[in-house]
């Protein structure tokens, strides 16, 4: 082996070397390390930001993950969410609030829900002017970079670390928000998550799962499109005798520059034959393969075909019986909702407080939302409509009280209440209308603006002793 070989083959080598090598970059060095602050349930840093990614770019390219992202939406916020306070000083700054332009509430609860269920993570900056007026935005998933927890549980965050960008090479951590000491004028996120391992910090999105598998069905789907395209390609094939090559490519020549039309009438002698080639295409069992493709996808997100615009064989009945779990899925996330909006409006009360002293913030204060289906309010007022008088003879035969009567009534509704205490009300509203808890001095007859006459208190009529004298 001669210098020419030694030389060409440590050329040789050396591209080699160069082409297997992997590159190090941000994306690949720290591939199979984990912070210390992060806990073995949650992902690692690439594979959540890889994730969080591909789910938005799902829902902004794949009709299928956007959809189900919606139904969501508009089954957990549906007409809206209503605010229960019975304080008025409350009840108006919370209105101020929800209907403040630079909150707007009422359509950012959609928003919110959206990102819910595209992220599984929310992380809410709220920030509070000098007035006490406090104003939401969301922070992407994305812009995080890490959670900072208290030592002896991971769910009481204390910082956020935001990742670094090219304008802002250190970013300063925001803190999280701490009821025991906090600031109104200071700015503090807010986190709740959603589908998070016992254990983790970080929530996961509902579509993750189905991430590989809207992929997969748009690829096919798209297969099957130029497939479908081809399908009804052709060629003519031109059989003759031909005296030369010169004249063949003339022949072709003549053909390309005016081909037949479709529907055209071809002419023809015995010395030339015209033939079709188009693809055979045997798409038996495409449909087959799509429908296993999407049925992956909804039983993954937890909804019936017919919710994807796959009627496939199903008749009403079982349409009905299959919007069942689905229904409670999404009662389940309309809890979490519902708790999630009123824990942000009692930080909204709170840090008001602060600011203006004749606000209480130790108020009572519900949030409700729409009925997730109404078919539920049909069965149920059918079901006490037909109980009320099964129960009704039980109650006048002694059989029942009326507590338990009242509580059974109400459960066919499908609602919980205190039999006791409103039975209790409900006297008191009969007494009142009856006048029995009225004072007797000031108690009416026919005219409620009449006196009623109360002889030993009243001065003016005389005592029969008297009337002797």
């Amino acid at each position: 082996m001669g210098i020419f070989d030694n030389f060409i083959n440590k050329r040789v080598d050396a591209a080699m070397r160069e082409q297997l090598a992997v590159i190090e970059n941000e994306n690949n060095f720290l591939i199979g390390t984990r912070s210390l602050t992060q806990t073995e349930r949650d992902r690692y840093s690439y594979d959540r930001t890889s994730v969080l990614e591909q789910s938005l770019t799902a829902w902004r390219a794949n009709p299928l993950a956007r959809r189900i992202v919606e139904l969501t939406s508009q089954y957990v916020v549906g007409g809206g969410l209503t605010i229960n306070c019975k304080d008025k000083p409350a009840a108006d700054f919370l209105d101020q609030f929800w209907n403040h332009r630079l909150n707007r509430m009422p359509v950012r609860v959609s928003e919110i829900c959206d990102e819910l269920t595209r992220t599984g993570n929310l992380f809410i900056i709220l920030t509070t002017d000098t007035a006490g007026m406090s104003y939401l935005r969301l922070m992407p998933a994305t812009a995080i970079d890490e959670i900072i927890s208290k030592d002896n549980d991971v769910e009481q965050p204390v910082l956020f670390k935001l990742k670094a960008d090219i304008e802002n090479l250190d970013p300063t951590p925001i803190p999280a928000y701490d009821p025991l000491n906090d600031e109104p004028t200071k700015t503090v996120i807010l986190q709740y998550a959603v589908n998070r391992p016992s254990g983790a910090q970080w929530g996961e999105p509902d579509i993750a799962p189905l991430l590989v598998w809207l992929s997969r069905y748009s690829n096919w789907l798209q297969d099957r499109a130029r497939l479908n395209r081809f399908r009804n390609a052709f060629l003519f094939v031109v059989q003759a005798k031909f005296a030369s090559e010169a004249q063949r490519v003339s022949r072709q020549t003549t053909l390309n520059a005016n081909p037949p039309n479709p529907g055209s009438i071809l002419v023809a002698d015995e010395n030339e034959s015209w033939k079709v080639i188009n693809p055979r295409l045997d798409s038996s069992n495409a449909e087959k393969d799509g429908l296993a493709l999407k049925k992956m996808i909804a039983a993954g997100a937890g909804i019936p075909l017919h919710f994807l615009a796959e009627p496939e064989s199903a008749t009403r009945t079982t349409a009905d019986a299959a919007g069942g779990p689905t229904f409670r899925r999404f009662e389940q996330r309309q809890q979490f909702f519902i708790w999630m909006i009123e824990d942000i409006l009692r930080v909204v009360i709170s840090r008001r407080a602060m600011i203006d002293s004749k606000l209480n913030k130790n108020i009572e204060l519900s949030v409700t939302g729409a009925d997730i289906s109404s078919k539920d309010n049909t069965s149920l007022s059918q079901a006490a409509y037909y109980m009320v008088e099964v129960l009704a003879n039980l109650r006048d035969r002694s059989l029942i009280a009326n507590d338990e009567f009242l509580r059974l009534i109400y459960r066919f509704f499908g609602e919980t209440v205190d039999a006791d205490d409103m039975l209790t009300r409900a006297q008191k509203d009969q007494d009142k209308k009856q006048g029995k808890d009225l004072d007797p001095k000031t108690k009416t007859t026919g005219n409620p603006s009449a006196k009623v006459i109360n002889p030993p208190d009243d001065g003016v009529i005389l005592d029969p002793k008297d009337m002797t004298k």
